[in-house]
């Protein structure tokens, strides 16, 4: 057993989204190798309508897999195929844009203004490029949550942990999308698979995420399968936390507990070519889509289909 070390965090950068919404994107647009195969991550969270009820009307998608979590008020979406629901809290939409679609999400505050939500993007390999569009829409109450003897939750929106699976499935990722939380005071460890690369982004309290390796000046402990390890700074709201390889991750939660969603998936290891919400191998494919939306062309499937 190995625990992955951290290889770097950051904080998420604040910046601005379709029609106007204000959120912060923990990783996206730079180096899509680093979290292969996920190209970007955003936190959509306000409490002041102005700030998102613009929302993100039409617009394009190819080649990837969307993965929208909403935790507090609701997305309400409609696309080129003529689907058309509602996101409420606790619930979650895997889009596979494939070959092409259009849509749009609108967010809602709930009763007291609140809005967030997250948005992964997911690469397709060049084999599903350009695959038959497809939605799996997931209510809240069809994805397991265990709560641990130690009182540790989670949430398993895709692929299998602690004796359960998500109800997500037929993902070309093969990802593993959990939503933690780890009480006060506790340390906990995690399985991951060594094939996959592997993040966590922190949004509620605080912890610190421990590898094998003691820098000088860093006190030793010995608390988790008599193991060496040392402590690193605590990872607080809004941080990404990516790790190198190994099959385990272990955090310490602060004061407040820790929440935060840990997520991995097999690296697709092929080429980028990426223009906002396409995402293709090569240049040529690119330029393909591009020239699809001219031409009133990109949308390969019709509603009938």
């Amino acid at each position: 057993m190995s625990i992955r070390p951290v290889k770097n965090s950051r904080l998420a950068t604040p910046t601005m989204e379709g029609a106007g919404v204000k959120l912060h994107r923990a990783f996206g647009f730079h180096q899509p190798r680093e979290l292969d195969p996920f190209l970007l991550l955003d936190d959509f969270r306000n409490e002041n309508p102005a700030d998102y009820a613009a929302g993100f009307p039409w617009h394009p998608h190819r080649g990837i897999e969307t993965i929208t979590y909403v935790l507090a008020g609701s997305v309400e979406h409609g696309d080129s195929l003529g689907n058309a629901g509602k996101l409420g809290a606790g619930d979650v939409q895997w889009m596979t844009a494939g070959s092409g679609i259009m849509h749009q999400e609108m967010p809602k505050g709930d009763e007291t203004g609140r809005m967030h939500g997250f948005q992964l993007w997911a690469n397709l390999p060049s084999s599903l490029k350009m695959t038959k569009p497809r939605y799996q829409d997931v209510s809240a109450k069809e994805i397991p949550e265990i709560i641990d003897d130690d009182g540790t939750i989670a949430r398993v929106v895709v692929g299998q942990f602690w004796g359960r699976t998500g109800p997500v499935e037929g993902v070309a990722a093969d990802p593993q999308y959990l939503d933690i939380f780890v009480p006060p005071g506790r340390r906990k460890l995690f399985k991951v698979d060594t094939s996959r690369n592997a993040f966590a982004y922190v949004f509620e309290g605080a912890g610190a995420f421990v590898d094998a390796s003691t820098p000088v000046g860093v006190p030793v402990e010995k608390e988790v399968d008599g193991r060496e390890l040392h402590v690193r700074d605590m990872s607080g709201n809004r941080t990404l936390v990516y790790f190198d390889s190994g099959d385990e991750v272990v955090v310490q939660a602060g004061e407040e507990g820790v929440r935060f969603l840990l997520i991995s998936g097999k690296p697709l290891r092929e080429p980028v070519a990426w223009h906002g919400p396409i995402v293709m191998n090569t240049r040529a494919e690119l330029k393909q889509a591009i020239d699809d939306l001219s031409a009133g062309t990109f949308i390969k499937e019709s509603v009938s289909e």
